[in-house]
């Protein structure tokens, strides 16, 4: 194994004779210079993965050595060593990009523990992850073999999710393919207890048993805090948005805000004209139609189409509990970069209004792209990638840039949650129906629907699932764990064409278990 090389600069070099026989003997090979001009020289000639530098020395002193270092081999890590405790002299260095400082005197477990850190913190930490991820592997293989209850999904879910972003990071241990399989194993566990429990849920969703559910959110989560008349109340719900992608999100907020996080699941299917009218209106989609059947477009597939009347859910269910707005709901739809900014530009006139509700669909839209585009497939070709992808949009979104201009409201609260998930969908299920059944790849309805029911809930009555009955003889299919759905015509083409898609609309624990987050400003 290649010896770690490491360049110690100091003009009082040979006081440190010690720490460096140390530090060979620990396996680093060191050289050593005294001043200024001979560690550039060095630096030059030499790839170096560490550099030791003196503050004061004679001559050219450490923050210019610094500099000049980080002009030829912006990559080194420098670790700045002073006898100066001056926080200003710290500031000064930490702005000099070094990555991390020591006071003299050092002594040699000081050195080691810093070049272990530098040198092979990625390596050590690798290993202990390794050990943590097997250790919770076997506890959650033992888990799914019981009877686990709502709650006890969410913490499965919550598990994998980390050690997913956990595993990104160390990529080199290579258990990442042992991750998938679990998320597999768990999916098709989770589809038989949603199967199983589901109805019981719709009927007595009130029930400890029960979770919350779509229809109980807005209710649950954001209505309290317009009983408080000082409060303006910001809720963002952003579409299909999966729990792994808010936790990178998350990480550009945690600065801004104090966080409060809570899980809730989605009914089904999980999709936007059903999951999303019921979080804005508070009822199941059969209510919906029974109580407001105007607001209930169900003629054809065009999710855009049956979600054209979500202010006027939320309207009737803030109407419906009673609740009087100082002024009057405001409700944006951002379904382009151009409304985006917009928004965000005249963000501060809305620090008043009671209620402003804010539909981000740009996730969405990288899901259903991402299914016929080759560049963004390239892109993000696997969940890790779909985070990273996430992740780069949202740090140049103008929703963060909005997100940061609340966080300097006082009187702002901030909710922000989704209506679903999406799953990488790979495997199909040959589907049977008639010409006029929906199109959708994780759920359909219509007549004659046949399917393997290994792959999906056949739902012969509507009712039972509190879904629209659109006609006596229609049916429902919902896929089950990462199955998308195939007609007979053409099958091998649209089973090639949809494989490694992301797709929602069905049951697994990404599309879901869902997060439901209220932010208040620190300042």
């Amino acid at each position: 194994m290649d010896r770690k090389k490491v360049l110690w600069v100091d003009d009082e070099i040979e006081l440190l004779r010690s720490h460096i026989i140390f530090l060979s003997e620990k396996g680093y090979e060191v050289d050593t210079v005294t001043n200024g001009e001979d560690a550039l020289t060095s630096v030059k000639e030499k790839l170096y993965d560490l550099i030791f530098l003196d503050e004061m020395m004679a001559g050219m002193g450490g923050l210019e050595t610094l500099s000049r270092i980080k002009a030829i081999n912006n990559s080194i890590p420098v670790v700045m060593i002073t006898k100066s405790e001056e926080e200003s002299l710290m500031d000064e260095a930490i702005g000099g990009k070094i990555v991390d400082y020591l006071t003299k005197p050092v002594n040699p477990s000081q050195v080691l523990l810093v070049c272990k850190k530098i040198l092979e913190g990625k390596k050590i930490s690798g290993q202990y992850a390794a050990k943590d991820y097997l250790q919770d592997f076997n506890q959650i293989t033992t888990a799914l073999s019981s009877n686990l209850d709502y709650s006890e999904w969410i913490n499965i879910y919550l598990k994998l999710v980390n050690w997913s972003i956990e595993l990104d990071y160390h990529r080199e241990i290579g258990l990442k393919q042992s991750l998938g399989e679990q998320y597999k194993e768990a999916n098709k566990e989770f589809s038989k207890f949603v199967e199983k429990n589901y109805r019981s849920w719709l009927s007595d969703s009130n029930s400890h048993n029960s979770p919350n559910l779509s229809p109980g959110i807005t209710e649950k989560y954001v209505l309290p805090h317009l009983r408080d008349e000082g409060k303006s109340v910001f809720y963002f719900v952003i579409d299909c948005l999966r729990l792994d992608q808010w936790l990178v999100m998350e990480e550009q907020l945690t600065d801004l805000f104090k966080i409060e996080k809570d899980y809730y699941y989605a009914i089904l299917p999980t999709a936007t004209p059903y999951a999303r009218n019921s979080l804005f209106a508070g009822l199941f989609p059969s209510e919906i139609e029974k109580y407001y059947p105007e607001l209930w477009v169900s003629d054809n597939d065009d999710e855009s189409s049956m979600n054209k009347f979500e202010k006027e859910l939320l309207q009737l269910l803030i109407e419906r509990k009673r609740i009087k707005l100082r002024n009057d709901l405001k409700y944006i739809k951002i379904i382009d970069p151009e409304v985006g900014r917009n928004f965000e530009q005249n963000i501060h006139s809305y620090q008043n209004t009671h209620l402003t509700a804010v539909v981000v669909n740009f996730l969405d839209m990288i899901a259903h792209g991402r299914s016929d585009s080759d560049i963004l497939k390239e892109i993000a070709p696997d969940e890790a990638a779909y985070r990273s992808l996430t992740q780069s949009w949202f740090n140049h979104s103008s929703l963060l840039n909005i997100f940061r201009t609340l966080s300097k409201m006082k009187n702002a609260k901030i909710i922000v949650t989704t209506d679903h998930g999406s799953i990488r969908s790979l495997r199909g299920a040959k589907v049977l129906g008639d010409r006029e059944a929906s199109t959708n790849l994780r759920f359909k309805y219509g007549r004659n629907l046949k399917v393997d029911e290994k792959h999906a809930i056949f739902i012969k009555n509507a009712s039972d699932f509190r879904l629209p009955k659109k006609g006596v003889t229609i049916n429902y299919i919902i896929a089950k764990e990462d199955y998308y759905f195939v007609y007979p015509t053409d099958y091998h083409k649209f089973l090639t064409y949809y494989k490694d898609t992301f797709q929602h609309g069905g049951i697994s624990m990404e599309e879901m278990i869902l997060p439901i987050i209220t932010m208040e400003s620190k300042s």
